[in-house]
């Protein structure tokens, strides 16, 4: 989803041409307006911008002005003149300027719609795989180095160690020329592949390669950043300001983090077909504290909302995503159990249950050979991480007998018993899928009843991502999933319903229930009013008399 944000201090151009562009690509471009320049910035201060759509001449700041701050928050924003000045000074300035046309108002709509539907050509293609890769291929040089992705692991599982040896900390991060600070607060995120079955692992490990290619691109601009693959095969990246930025990582430099993330996530299902959710920091942390940021963004994950593929989910708080929940769980080693941890966290109940058939195979065979210990220790170790499970999770009044997990004794043969760690499994598989099911449901219907509430009000993609904490392209895409319908249509039957229900009030001017609806103008509401019912507000109320 791309972002145009139209700026003009003429409310009748700002609002005709937000009609026009709120309607041309439901769901795939995300409609803002601004009556000045100084709106206009609040606007890129909140959200990632992509085109600016911008009268030249305005008052305060003009559009050449307005251009020039855009570089600072949006270096990749394009931007689009809309102005009836035609002096050659204007002109010249305007071209001198990297992403900018020019068109003339007196052009027409026509016009405009073209440029913008080139600069969205112009954006994809811009994002197209083999240009990005050309273009960080020295960045990548760096980032694939082996000896870089170890120790970024380590500092994952015991940062709070390392960073007690200052000087030694210091010194290795200028031995093996890791490119971040680490002196300097760090931003985490998470990312989650979701693979096809059946593939390959070197197949898999392409796609990683190629996603960690794409999104190192992404963060040449205004970051320093670093990408590695974490013991679950997931994604994790160290993200910082570049050195140029000054300061510490303040909330633009999060919300530009947080929007350079999103085209990513969305490039990388237009360039390589492969989804990504992500979970990323809410705030920059010291790196002593990066273990238990890492520890809390793979609970967030595995607490997600909707669809996981898509999924995209920014930390609000600072302290423990559970509380009472200290250190880190103790399991028995072994990597099989490690993967049964993760699949079941994740919600792949299909590899899980096919993790566990493995397991379940090669104990019995065990124990037919007198390895009953072993047999034993690991029925436990499973064992124990459903059952913590299902008391973190609070399923322990769906599922009355989990006590018997505990109490091997209990079954007639080791078979049974993994039999039972089997079934138990799918019962908790089967409840997160409703849990997570319910919890989307009672969110969409938040936000439908805020929406039926405040119809008056902003009800931009923008402000209802930050009044429900979901990242504007994830609300898009999970609104839709839930309702079967774009999140702008939905407003648009709701300001139609509740339209009919003001114009049957005859005491009530057009331009009363205009405003009602969330129109400054009467024109602007009377065109969407004829648009959606083929009559305009004052014919569907003498309707209403005749019948």
């Amino acid at each position: 989803m791309y972002r145009l944000l139209i700026v003009d201090d003429e409310d009748i151009i700002t609002d005709g041409l937000y009609e026009v562009f709120s309607h041309l690509k439901p769901g795939q471009l995300d409609v803002c307006k601004a009556y000045s320049a100084k709106e206009a910035l609040d606007w890129m201060s909140r959200t990632r911008i992509d085109i600016i759509l911008t009268d030249i001449a305005m008052p305060g700041m003009n559009g050449l002005e307005l251009s020039e701050e855009i570089q600072r928050y949006w270096p990749r924003c394009k931007v689009i003149f809309l102005t009836g000045y035609q002096e050659f000074e204007f002109v010249y300035r305007a071209i001198q300027q990297l992403n900018v046309r020019y068109v003339l108002k007196a052009e027409g709509y026509g016009k405009v719609i073209d440029a913008v539907q080139s600069v969205i050509s112009e954006i994809e293609q811009d994002y197209s795989l083999n240009q990005l890769l050309e273009q960080s291929q020295e960045h990548l040089l760096s980032i694939r180095s082996m000896e870089q992705n170890n120790y970024l692991r380590y500092v994952l599982q015991e940062s709070d160690v390392l960073c007690e040896r200052e000087e030694a900390w210091h010194d290795d991060f200028h031995k093996l020329d890791i490119p971040l600070d680490p002196e300097y607060p760090v931003v985490l995120a998470l990312g989650h592949i979701s693979y096809r079955v059946g593939m390959t692992y070197a197949e898999k490990s392409s796609i990683v390669l190629s996603v960690k290619m794409l999104g190192s691109s992404f963060f040449m601009e205004k970051t320093r950043s670093m990408c590695i693959v974490d013991k679950h095969d997931e994604l994790i990246w160290f993200v910082q300001p570049s050195p140029e930025v000054s300061g510490n990582p303040d909330g633009h430099f999060m919300k530009y983090v947080e929007g350079t993330l999103e085209l990513f996530q969305e490039a990388c299902i237009t360039s390589l077909g492969q989804s990504i959710g992500l979970t990323m920091s809410g705030f920059a942390c010291e790196w002593k504290m990066v273990t238990h940021q890492y520890e809390r963004l793979r609970q967030l994950q595995q607490l997600k909302m909707g669809n996981g593929d898509l999924i995209f989910v920014r930390d609000r708080e600072h302290g423990s995503l559970l509380e009472g929940r200290q250190g880190r769980e103790c399991f028995a080693d072994g990597r099989e159990v490690e993967v049964l941890k993760t699949h079941l966290e994740s919600g792949r109940m299909k590899e899980f249950l096919t993790e566990l058939d493995k397991v379940s195979s090669k104990m019995l065979h065990m124990d037919g050979n007198g390895n009953v210990q072993l047999v034993v220790e690991t029925y436990y170790t499973i064992a124990l991480m459903l059952y913590s499970c299902i008391a973190r999770l609070g399923l322990h009044i769906h599922i009355d007998d989990y006590g018997r997990l505990l109490r091997l004794d209990e079954h007639t043969s080791i078979r049974e018993g993994f039999a039972y760690l089997e079934q138990t499994g799918k019962r908790i598989f089967r409840f997160k899928q409703t849990e997570e099911q319910g919890r989307s449901a009672l969110m969409v219907d938040r936000i439908c009843q805020y929406i039926e509430q405040h119809l008056g009000e902003d009800l931009s993609l923008v402000r209802l991502s930050e009044i429900h904490h979901f990242n504007p392209s994830y609300l898009s895409r999970f609104f839709k999933q839930a309702k079967g319908i774009n999140l702008s249509e939905f407003i648009d039957s709701c300001r139609v319903k509740k339209a009919k229900e003001l114009l049957r009030e005859n005491d009530l001017k057009v331009r009363e229930v205009a405003l009602s609806v969330g129109y400054e103008a009467a024109h602007s509401f009377t065109r969407f009013f004829k648009k959606m019912t083929g009559l305009t507000p004052q014919e569907y109320r003498d309707s209403l008399l005749l019948g």
